[in-house]
């Protein structure tokens, strides 16, 4: 890097000059944090490396200047996260055998795997294949794919998003798992987790853009990389697990004589069973490079005056993909500059404004996430072993892409119906002079995707910023500039092209972050427990921690 590129940089990570007003979410400190964060120097910010402890160090810097105090363990600015880090080598040979007929697959083009085993090789020979439909289980929705089938040492397969996705008006499936926007049992780590509770050695998922939101770069984008906490009991997850291309697909089903569009139709009913593919047999020879690796999130605080025990939780995730193969240009570093440097860059600045101000009445915590984008492990981790209580924990406000188009007239709102908190939210845009749009795009599952979600899972009430569940309506070009926003961002989601630009306009991402600092204000100077909705899934674990709430 030139001598330059060194002092500009220094510049930055000493922190952007003082706002005219402290109590104001500042666009250019948004911008300035994420041009740090995602620049050459951090890597790409993957766990592990030594793009994490720049990450780590810089942020617990940045916390420190601006007056917090620390929020982890020990009285230190980080909580550790022991993490396994798998990377899958080469050669790696994937096949299929159908009628004593070898058909090879190649990784990342017709299939893309990886394991969160701490294992050195990944050895399957010749496992029986077992279509699963949707591979749903739940009882409160009379549903069941399994039928008891035993996947004991078998491959499941699987469709991706739930059993009424595709549903026609009409089909009995239609609403029951609401629609187009996706549940829990539509993600993709839910089909991994049952697949690994039923004993299978491997899952695989037809891949397919609408029903995941995301195209095949994305899948591939870790090149065989993945991670996971430390489990006492490793084979809580699955020796393999990965995708299958669209196309690969079809062609294994047509060649072990089955129709997949077919079978897709008759799993959207209730009397679905599962589907052997007869005669097909995988087997995987895999070398896997696994080293154990200390992770930490980032915490820090500003203790409350009066109600000290409970917390008021804002939260992002830190890293990003790391150094990958080299794209169309030559670029290997994925820097991750909305994913989610700015969602951090939103925290660092609704810390240093709320430090600016009066001294809140419950404590405030500021958390920055490690491993998100490898399953959300580092907020996960938190959650099984909190730092603050997570009964008195009153919200948990998380940021993950926001958008960088300019000011908008409407925040959009991931996961409607779940809690109080979009009240909240209603209020705090009404102020801005913005209304609540829902989530245009609910089959993605966006609301199951963030770092809030494990917290929820845990009873805690959450509200998830995140721009690309729908095309903002902004104040200059409408709904369509928005669309025109979206669509460039997702090409580069999780590419090396999500890098910081000059001509990004933060002022919208601002918009956002200050509706977390009215509504965190507001929950941070009351004595009110914001509620789940009755129908919420979430609210029977909050519930029964109701006596320890005051």
């Amino acid at each position: 890097m030139s001598r330059v590129c060194t002092i500009l940089l220094a510049a930055a990570m000493a922190g952007p000059a003082i706002a005219a007003d402290p109590g104001v979410i500042d666009p250019q400190r948004l911008s300035d944090a994420v041009r740090v964060l995602a620049s050459d120097e951090f890597e790409g910010r993957a766990p592990g490396t030594a793009g994490e402890t720049k990450t780590v160090e810089w942020l617990s810097t940045r916390f420190r200047e601006l007056g917090l105090e620390p929020g982890g363990e020990r009285g230190s600015w980080t909580q550790t996260v022991p993490l396994v880090r798998t990377q899958i080598g080469a050669p790696a040979a994937l096949s299929v055998a159908i009628q004593g007929k070898e058909r090879a697959f190649t990784q990342a083009s017709d299939i893309y795997v990886s394991t969160v085993r701490k294992v050195d090789r990944v050895s399957i020979k010749a496992a029986p294949m077992v279509f699963v439909g949707y591979g749903v289980t739940a009882p409160e929705r009379q549903w069941d794919d399994y039928k008891q089938v035993d996947l004991r040492g078998k491959v499941a397969v699987y469709l991706i998003n739930d059993p009424d996705f595709y549903a026609k008006a009409g089909e009995p499936v239609a609403g029951k798992f609401g629609n187009r926007r996706m549940t829990y049992y539509g993600r993709w780590t839910y089909k991994f987790e049952e697949a690994a509770r039923r004993g299978a050695i491997a899952a695989l998922i037809v891949h397919d853009t609408d029903g995941v939101g995301y195209g095949w770069s994305t899948v591939t984008a870790p090149a065989g990389e993945n991670y996971d906490i430390v489990r006492e009991n490793p084979e809580e997850r699955i020796l393999m697990q990965g995708w299958l291309a669209g196309a690969a697909a079809n062609e294994l089903f047509k060649s072990a004589g089955l129709d997949l569009a077919a079978l897709s139709e008759q799993a959207r009913r209730a009397d679905f069973k599962p589907v052997e593919l007869k005669n097909a047999r995988l087997t995987a020879n895999l070398p896997v490079t696994a080293t154990l690796a200390e992770s930490r999130n980032v915490l820090a605080r500003i203790p409350g005056s009066k109600r000290p025990d409970e917390t008021v939780m804002f939260a992002a995730h830190w890293d990003a993909y790391g150094i990958g193969p080299a794209d169309a240009q030559g670029r290997k570093i994925r820097p991750g500059a909305n994913d989610d440097a700015l969602g951090v860059a939103g925290v660092l600045e609704l810390a240093r404004v709320f430090k600016a101000g009066p001294q809140p009445e419950r404590t405030l915590v500021f958390a920055a996430w490690t491993a998100e984008e490898r399953g959300l492990l580092g907020s996960q981790a938190y959650a099984a072993k909190p730092l603050y209580p997570l009964e008195k924990t009153v919200a948990n406000l998380t940021l993950d892409i926001l958008q960088t188009a300019g000011l908008a007239k409407d925040v959009v709102l991931v996961g409607a119906g779940q809690s109080e908190l979009e009240d909240d939210l209603a209020r705090a845009a009404a102020r801005q002079d913005r209304i609540v749009t829902p989530e245009s795009l609910p089959e993605r599952g966006l609301f199951y995707r963030a770092d809030h979600f494990p917290l929820a899972r845990n009873g805690v009430p959450v509200l998830l910023l995140m721009a690309i569940s729908g095309p903002a309506d902004m104040r200059e070009g409408g709904r369509e500039a928005g669309q025109r926003w979206l669509e460039g961002y997702m090409r580069c989601y999780h590419q090396a092209c999500d890098a910081w630009d000059a001509s990004w306009d933060f002022r919208g991402a601002a918009q956002d972050v200050e509706l977390f600092h009215t509504m965190g204000k507001e929950l941070a100077n009351s004595t009110r427990w914001p509620q789940w909705r009755k129908e919420s899934e979430f609210n029977a674990v909050r519930e029964a921690s109701k006596s320890q709430r005051r």
